[in-house]
């Protein structure tokens, strides 16, 4: 097996569809030498420690979604809003589920079909409150349909073409004229900011690597050709106001300012390129005090279907220190794990969202390992009803 570079992609649109299939359905470092920036040695593992508790440092918001005979649904969330929530199914078939903020069923849409106001796909779905309307990430077509939130088809808006890109990896609402999109396979300029009126880039923004690396494990074979991947992370993350870029090819995680400049935030060593095979750094979630990061080494076995190993730390903007971490959710009374890997930002104010089976909630509560206002939505929960919502926020 080769470790592929960015050479030739060609070819690169069957291993993306590959990608989707896989991710639809120690570490540590020095201390910060400076206010400015966080220095990550990742060839280092924190000997320290830390239990956290998630209501500690986040305040988590739960939001039971309504189940009737039009709304079942997987609450694969694709948007958050003041008013609305939209919801999707993992599977690609292009229902979309609106919801109000306490999780009120309002409408279901569906434009999937193949027509010139119609989605062929939906990667994703990104939310324009302000302006009534949202945006179908229709990845396979490179397009973006534009729709408002009744369904009325408004627009077609064209992805770019021209270098290196196949699609739109992620899409976020950046302000009232502009999308903010991270673009996978561009070799120098990842990410972009796009006119919601008419897709044309109003902003390249560059952030500097030496080698354009793919985070990803291609086996090619007579039997034809499979991908692994390391799972779902974020390229993109707002924070406080702005936006942290990840470019895996770079050797720093920067900030996106108000005026378009990029301050470094987390810095890596050592560089990427040097590493055979590479160990990849992931920003997971930022809070106000800790950022939770992980170490992803680029290696798979196909054979035995298991790979990318990782290691997870966090650092400590108070101690300023590195530290291996384990997190419960404090609304159960007993010590109940949770996994930042379930955790996906959703919004530009930075909320992130997970999801919890009503089948366990229910077992959970009967019990009585609940507690708050968790407890409560359990007891108005059957076994077989949507998957309660949990936001995660930063503390006010």
């Amino acid at each position: 097996m080769k470790n592929y570079k960015l050479s030739n992609i060609k070819w690169i649109n069957t291993i993306w569809i590959f990608i989707l299939a896989i991710i639809m359905p120690g570490c540590g470092g020095n201390k910060q030498p400076t206010d400015d920036i966080i220095i990550v040695d990742i060839t280092k593992t924190p000997s320290s420690k830390k239990e956290l508790i998630l209501q500690e440092f986040m305040d988590v918001e739960y939001i039971p979604l309504e189940t009737n005979d039009e709304f079942v649904n997987q609450g694969f969330v694709q948007a958050v809003g003041k008013e609305v929530i939209l919801v999707t199914n993992y599977r690609n078939d292009g229902d979309i589920f609106v919801y109000d903020r306490t999780g009120k069923a309002i409408r279901k849409i569906n434009r999937k079909g193949q027509g010139g106001e119609e989605y062929i796909s939906c990667r994703g779905v990104t939310l324009d409150e302000e302006n009534n309307e949202m945006f179908i990430n229709d990845h396979f077509a490179k397009k973006i349909k534009v729709y408002d939130l009744e369904g009325h088809f408004k627009r077609s808006i064209k992805q770019k073409e021209d270098g290196d890109t196949q699609f739109y990896w992620e899409i976020f609402n950046y302000d009232k004229e502009n999308l903010i999109c991270y673009d996978e396979c561009n070799e120098e300029i990842p990410f972009l900011l796009v006119s919601k009126q008419d897709g044309s880039i109003t902003k390249e923004i560059k952030t500097p690597f030496k080698e354009k690396k793919i985070f990803l494990q291609i086996l090619r074979s007579e039997k034809g050709t499979k991908a692994a991947g390391p799972g779902n992370y974020s390229r993109i993350t707002p924070f406080n106001g702005n936006w942290i870029l990840l470019e895996p090819s770079s050797d720093t995680i920067y900030t996106l300012m108000p005026d378009y400049s990029l301050r470094p935030f987390i810095a890596r060593t050592p560089p990427v390129h040097t590493m055979y095979p590479e160990v990849f750094l992931i920003l997971k979630l930022v809070s106000n005090r800790y950022y939770f990061m992980e170490s992803i080494k680029n290696v798979y076995d196909f054979s035995k279907e298991e790979g990318f190993p990782k290691t997870y730390f966090v650092y400590d903007t108070q101690e300023k220190d590195f530290f291996r971490y384990i997190i419960y959710n404090g609304d159960y009374s007993y010590k109940k794990e949770i996994y930042l890997v379930a955790l996906t930002p959703i919004n530009q104010k930075g909320e992130s969202w997970s999801s919890i089976n009503a089948f366990d909630l229910r077992k959970d509560y009967k019990k009585g390992k609940l507690k708050g206002k968790l407890k409560e939505i359990a007891a108005t929960l059957e076994e077989d009803s949507n998957p309660v919502i949990m936001l995660v926020k930063h503390k006010k």
